[in-house]
């Protein structure tokens, strides 16, 4: 019967030869025609490739070997440092939030037009259906006079503070690929985040937290899944990293009892050495994820109890967001964005699931249910602007606020049938964004719809045009930001983009 030692030392060979079998069939094999078709494939791949420069070696491995976080200085001058991108999951309605149209009350409950559906595909509309007013009352607020309904009454505190996209579209009109397509810049699965695209740029400068932290709330996760906070192509350690906060910020974030600190370490330093090792054999930069991986979570141990903690926060604070200790809440996320950006974040992501207002029951209705979620978000989103410009943070800070597409004017009508509560269908040709923060102009308003809200007629901008911008103020050329993958250049942009701007300070 063998020892211990002699099934570790079989096990260790046995690994070896199918790791060179592997190996060997593409790194010595590929020769000849099809070694230069397989390269053609494989260049972008090659992990022995620059594709950022780091600073200083270390027994071989540079700086961004070692700590692929390490902060690194924009190609140009940034206006903001950090990103907060708080993201409505559904499709939030700007019909009843942002974008009123006096002209779509009169025609309320008449046939929509055929001019309006003739090429048009809907998700669910079939046939004629009828125009729906707006199902709340708007005023004109703060010295800059835009609109906002009384849907958001806290929100028109701080309407001087933000720039609006009026005119947003996006050909994607289902959920999943609209949200892949919102933040990676493609609708199919693979592409990077902006957070990872971000995180990958710039590093982080909190050395003990992930650079690109993902809360959610609303019961659910995004329709896309995790894809839309995933690093595609680039290396993992720059994906999302999901905290949650209701019961442990991270999973397992305790260690079992027995093992201490310093076991803990000795133990991850072990292991790190025989990645390392691994590395300079095999120069996966998977290998290299995983080491960073490891020591991050060793760190994460002690700043992540900390940072995720909103119960020290001064009870003036916690009125302000309206936040409910022990409970998964977008408020509690909008304390925990700006914690976060404190600590020094890179780019903070909040998902906010529940916008998907069809009509089908009252949860869905855009004058029920919507309105109990715009009551959710008004009261934090807008204590998170005036806590970050009183800290002095929102001069660094970008805060982002969207979905992935907007609603129709028409009421759905779901395979030609009246539905049973006043609801609109998913809609890319035109929806409301906004933006706040450095290098952003206070109480702009970029962008118009035609007189029923249907489609932008001026200062129509693009997903890529929001990506070009966000990245631009990061201190980015959108169109030099590239990461070689499959034989050829990939940016977040894609082969389009334009900065918007119209917004900018």
């Amino acid at each position: 019967m063998k020892s211990n030692v002699e099934r570790l030392i079989a096990e260790k060979l046995q690994r070896e030869v199918a790791a060179k079998t592997r190996r060997h069939f593409i790194k010595q094999c590929a020769t000849g025609m099809g070694g230069l078709a397989l390269g053609s494939i494989f260049m972008g791949c090659d992990p022995l490739r620059p594709q950022q420069a780091g600073t200083g070696t270390q027994n071989g491995f540079t700086e961004r070997d070692l700590n692929p976080l390490a902060t690194l200085p924009p190609p140009f001058s940034p206006r903001v440092k950090n990103v907060i991108y708080l993201h409505m999951a559904g499709a939030p309605s700007q019909l009843e939030m942002f974008d009123y149209k006096p002209e779509l009350a009169k025609l309320n409950d008449q046939a929509c037009p055929q001019s309006f559906l003739e090429g048009k595909k809907f998700a669910f509309i079939r046939g004629t259906p009828k125009l729906l007013g707006p199902q709340a009352t708007f005023k004109q607020e703060g010295e800059s006079g835009n609109w906002v309904s009384d849907n958001l009454p806290h929100f028109k505190k701080v309407v001087d503070e933000v720039a609006f996209l009026k005119a947003v579209h996006t050909d994607q009109f289902n959920h999943g690929p609209a949200q892949l397509f919102m933040h990676t810049g493609s609708p199919r699965l693979g592409r990077p985040s902006i957070g990872s695209w971000v995180t990958y740029g710039l590093g982080s400068e909190n050395q003990n937290l992930p650079g690109f932290v993902v809360l959610t709330s609303g019961g659910k996760a995004p329709s896309a899944g995790k894809s839309v906070w995933g690093s595609g192509f680039l290396p993992s350690v720059y994906q999302g990293v999901q905290c949650r906060s209701k019961g442990d910020p991270v999973l397992y974030i305790e260690d079992p009892e027995g093992i201490s600190r310093d076991l803990k370490k000795n133990t991850i330093k072990a292991i790190n050495e025989i990645n390392k090792k691994e590395y300079a054999k095999y120069a996966d930069p998977e290998i290299l994820a995983r080491i960073n991986q490891y020591e991050m979570a060793y760190r994460m141990q002690i700043a992540v109890p900390e940072v995720m903690n909103i119960n020290n926060e001064p009870d003036h604070i916690k009125e302000m967001y309206g936040v409910e200790p022990g409970k998964e809440s977008f408020a509690n996320n909008c304390l925990l964005a700006r914690k976060l950006v404190e600590d020094g974040v890179r780019f903070v992501q909040l998902f906010d699931w529940g916008w998907d207002a069809h009509g089908t029951d009252p949860s869905t209705a855009v004058d029920l249910g919507l309105k109990n979620k715009c009551r959710e978000i008004d009261r934090p989103m807008t204590a998170l602007l005036l806590d970050l410009k009183q800290r002095g943070l929102l001069e660094d800070t970008l805060v982002v606020w969207g979905g992935e597409f907007g609603r129709t004017p028409m009421q759905e009508n779901r395979e030609g049938k009246t539905m049973g509560f006043k609801g609109r269908d998913h809609h890319g040709d035109a929806f409301t964004m906004w933006m706040a923060g450095g290098g952003i102009k206070k109480g702009a308003s970029h962008g118009t719809t035609d007189s029923i809200g249907f489609a932008g007629v001026d200062g129509r901008v693009s997903v890529h045009d929001v990506h070009a911008t966000i990245l631009h103020l990061l201190g980015f050329n959108h169109e030099q930001f590239t990461y070689d993958f499959q034989g050829r250049p990939f940016r977040l942009t894609d082969v389009e983009g334009e900065i918007i701007r119209e917004i900018l300070a």
